[in-house]
């Protein structure tokens, strides 16, 4: 490892910066990035990762995580393979290599991992989530937008292939469901990655704007500044319920994101997060927990996720616990998503496995048939064994997955938190939301009972 001063690219956003170091390091090398968002050590920064084309598109978001290299000065860390031997090797490659080959034929033949996705994107939740009255619109004030299909998967991917993108595209070397595509213009020039479907839904259906190509300009705006898609459009929502935008203002998005990325008076509010500008306009219809923004699921609607949101130990994170995957895709089983019964538990397993799954570095999306297919699971447990020479069961999976969850929990309480921080805001359980006019009824018995393990 060595350090170089880089004063020269203080300021830079990813897509510039990147280009700047490929200029000096070359195409090969991998690139990790902050733009000014984190430099500036906003709250609602992100790490940039390249992608397998040497783009800025691929980000670690939620909570801050760019503000703590920026924090340290570091404004990117270049990945160079010249020389590198493989760090780690399976301990029984022949076995690794079986279970790595059950484990993919699982997924293949999933409807969600093997068809849905590649052929979509997590972008053809729009429509589903619309169905199911799950769709937060307008800060989450209606279940249902009246222009989901004009941004939905199926409008994208048709536009797309007219245009010459690609709807299938794997976001890393190795990726066997392609879920991330690529998003050109009119004249087939590149503008982003395949927005995800919380971008679409927070810059769409969130604020009341229809407009495809420009949420995808959003999306690519986002990754240049550094900024975490779901957080930011949660807070410009929030910024239109105070009146400083119109509904359906896609303009006056953008050029709020612009002001995010300069680091304006106002773009320091909006890129401290959803929380932070609701105080700052006196907003209490602020769809957080633990300061952090709710993804593209109203919780009145989708329950077990609701659960989630409300007890993860990073507040209001839905890849912690994916409900969805339960209440309204029917993976491992259905449960009613507008029932408070039973979802404690829905959400209790899911954060466990969760874990457990995050810790091996597999995409979060191999859990749709993992919950549907034993073998696919047994498959994963084999690959662990052989990487390593062990001889875990299910059973040590899922002690390694409440492990992890205890440190959490443990770390959180040092920190500050209890229980009373595990709640959802309070006007999710006072308005009903349409269509089916359900509110938040989760009791805070059940929520308490989360981590009972």
């Amino acid at each position: 490892v060595t350090f170089e001063k880089c004063n020269e690219y203080r300021m830079f956003s990813n897509y510039p910066l990147v280009a700047a170091l490929q200029e000096k390091y070359g195409m090969e090398p991998g690139y990790v990035t902050i733009g000014t968002a984190g430099e500036m050590l906003m709250c609602n920064s992100t790490i940039c990762f390249t992608d397998p084309e040497g783009r800025a598109t691929r980000h670690a978001g939620r909570g801050g995580v760019g503000a703590v290299m920026g924090s340290k000065g570091i404004k990117a860390i270049v990945l160079d393979p010249a020389g590198t031997p493989v760090i780690r090797k399976p301990k029984n490659a022949e076995a690794f290599k079986a279970a790595s080959r059950a484990f993919a034929q699982g997924l293949s033949s999933h409807p969600v991992c093997g068809t849905g996705l590649p052929t979509y994107g997590t972008n053809v939740l729009v429509n589903i989530l619309n169905e199911a009255g799950g769709l937060p619109t307008k800060n989450f004030s209606v279940g249902r937008f009246e222009g989901a299909d004009k941004i939905c998967a199926e409008t994208m991917v048709e536009i797309q292939k007219r245009r010459g993108g690609n709807p299938t595209h794997g976001c890393h070397r190795g990726c066997i469901m392609k879920c991330s595509g690529i998003c050109v213009d009119e004249n087939g020039e590149f503008v982003s990655k395949q927005p995800e479907y919380e971008t679409v839904w927070s810059h769409g259906a969130h604020c009341g704007v229809d407009d495809l190509d420009k949420i995808i300009l959003c999306d690519r705006l986002e990754d240049d500044y550094g900024l975490d898609t779901i957080e930011t459009g949660a807070a410009l929502g929030v910024l239109m319920e105070a009146g400083a935008l119109k509904w359906g203002d896609i303009d006056g998005i953008i050029a709020m994101i612009h002001e995010i990325g300069k680091g304006t008076p106002m773009g320091r509010i909006l890129g401290a997060g959803t929380a932070t500008t609701a105080r700052c306009f006196g907003i209490e219809r602020a769809p957080v927990v633990k300061g952090q923004a709710m993804p593209a699921y109203d919780p009145r609607a989708v329950k077990g996720q609701g659960v989630t949101y409300a007890t993860t130990t990073m507040g209001a994170d839905h890849t912690a616990g994916y409900a969805v995957a339960t209440n309204i895709l029917g993976c491992g089983g259905k449960t009613d998503p507008l029932s408070a019964e039973g979802q404690a538990e829905i959400s209790r397993n899911l954060q466990i496995a969760t874990a457990a799954i995050d810790a091996t570095g597999y995409c979060l999306f191999t859990a749709f048939a993992l919950l549907d297919q034993p073998e696919t699971m047994q498959a994963l447990v084999d690959t662990i064994n052989a990487m390593y020479d062990l001889n875990m069961t299910l059973d040590d999976v899922t002690e390694l997955g409440k492990d992890i969850l205890r440190k959490e929990r443990a770390f959180n309480a040092a920190a500050g938190f209890t229980k009373a921080h595990d709640r959802l805001p309070l006007y999710f359980s006072r308005e009903s939301v349409a269509p089916h006019n359900v509110r938040w009824d989760v009791s805070d018995e059940d929520l308490d009972s989360v981590f009972n393990f």
